[in-house]
């Protein structure tokens, strides 16, 4: 049942659909697994097979599509995550850039499937569009020497 107008597909290189799901629900724990398949292609299609998962996460639902190493994901798609304080974007940074994910800088990072994810505290947005400028300056230069973003260090 399609719950939702709009629904990101995110294609991986593996064709573990349920791992992948898996993978994300063990990160987001709100999130919960809504439907798994398995699909065979025929033959004039090549034959592989390949696995879809739908998951929701925080009332978003997202395809998984694991039918091999096709795509690969880039930073032109990506998603913020808008944490409350520190400790979850300290949560959300650890979960994602372990097990082969990589840090990046300014607050980005890519998870173990290549995905790409800003995590960000909320209070951020303030002190970046801050009607102070000395407030602003500092802010979005200190957010240039950061890989994991410290609020406290751009206050």
């Amino acid at each position: 049942m399609i719950t939702q107008k709009i629904t990101p597909c995110l294609w991986v290189e593996t064709k573990d659909a349920k791992a992948v799901a898996d993978y994300y629900l063990s990160i987001f724990k709100d999130g919960k697994l809504k439907e798994h398949r398995k699909y065979q292609n025929p033959p004039e299609a090549g034959g592989e097979n390949f696995e879809t998962a739908t998951i929701e996460i925080n009332g978003i639902e997202f395809n998984i599509l694991a039918a091999g190493p096709f795509f690969k994901f880039n930073e032109s798609v990506s998603f913020v995550i808008n944490c409350k304080d520190q400790a979850e974007v300290d949560y959300y940074w650890d979960a994602l850039t372990a097990n082969g994910g990589q840090e990046s800088a300014c607050g980005w990072c890519k998870d173990k499937y290549g995905l790409s994810w800003q995590v960000v505290p909320v209070a951020y947005f303030d002190l970046i569009n801050s009607d102070d400028p000395i407030v602003r300056e500092k802010a979005i230069r200190n957010t240039f020497k950061q890989k994991k973003l410290v609020l406290s260090e751009l206050k």
